[in-house]
């Protein structure tokens, strides 16, 4: 049986850029363990397979895999995936549309918006399916420093401190004093693995991160790393961006407001991508926070199963 399916870039409007993404359009009646195989088969940092929904207000129903394991949520396969949908139902590029669409994930209904422009990439910014939760687990910063070849005085910049952050995967945040310092590091999967927690059922992912960035409107700069994922590194992440959410309100104790925040990632990997955090603070507690970015379509094919 043939199943279509699509590469897009994800939080980028270039293509060979942002983070690749393999979209199954046919996933209906696949087992778990064909999705895994595949995932490793398309071997990139996430490939969703797009299924029916049993309610019918939902546009589909998502299964995200990596090459290692499955994930309740993720963002740059939500993202990609509500562009790739709009595309498929509505034309690329044909007319302008604006729509509103809920995505069904093992984390739960995530609600998309959607806006496509003529000659342009499209673009989908989602409503977080959990508030950001800190999960206080012991940390161990030297062991940290060490898996990241960096000295254990550049972990943490001015209230940051190494902390573990879920808004439906979890990440340990790890604050690094500069660019520079991001930019340098040299990640071992093995000290990694000696020195990381194991949170929910795995070993926590790293999500390295400073303020600033390459492009002069990021205001933090970040790199991914998930051994138990599968990932080597990742050029975008947007469920630790969710969860970033909450570690920049704590520890830079925001005010009530709203706050644009512009995310950098992949630049190191020659892959730079652009994550659109968007943060509302009541009470001194995120009342809502939406994820947003590009995709551009890169190809598309036919799977023979």
């Amino acid at each position: 049986m043939g199943r279509r399916y699509s590469i897009y870039d994800v939080f980028t409007d270039k293509r060979l850029s942002g983070n690749p993404l393999a979209v199954v359009l046919d996933g209906d009646g696949l087992p778990d363990e064909a999705m895994q195989a595949i995932a490793r088969e398309m071997n990139l940092s996430e490939t969703v397979f797009v299924q029916s929904c049993v309610n019918p207000a939902y546009a589909a129903r998502l299964r995200i895999f990596t090459p290692g394991r499955e994930l309740p949520f993720a963002g740059h396969p939500t993202v990609g995936t509500a562009v790739a949908l709009a595309e498929r139902d509505h034309g690329i590029g044909e007319r302008d549309l604006d729509l509103v669409c809920v995505l069904e994930e093992n984390v739960g209904p995530v609600r998309c918006a959607v806006r496509i422009r003529r000659g342009e990439a499209g673009f989908a910014e989602f409503d977080l399916p959990r508030r950001p939760q800190r999960i206080d687990l012991p940390l161990d910063r030297q062991g940290l420093a060490d898996a990241l070849s960096v000295k254990s005085t550049d972990v943490g910049f001015e209230n940051h401190v190494a902390s573990i952050w879920s808004a439906g995967v979890p990440f340990l945040m790890i604050p690094l004093h500069n660019l520079a310092v991001v930019q340098n590091l040299e990640f071992d999967p093995g000290l990694w693995e000696k020195a990381a927690p194991f949170v929910e059922g795995s070993l926590a992912a790293a999500y390295v991160y400073c303020r600033g960035g390459v492009h002069h409107q990021a205001r933090f700069h970040a790199r991914m790393f998930s051994p138990d994922m599968g990932i080597s590194e990742d050029p975008a992440t947007g469920a630790a961006v969710a969860a970033l959410a909450g570690a920049i309100r704590h520890f830079d104790a925001l005010p009530d407001g709203h706050y644009p925040i512009l995310v950098e990632q992949g630049v190191e990997m020659g892959r730079p991508s652009y994550i659109h955090l968007n943060v509302d603070v009541k009470d001194a507690e995120i009342a809502k926070a939406r994820i947003g970015g590009q995709a551009v379509r890169l190809a598309e094919g036919v799977l023979d199963l």
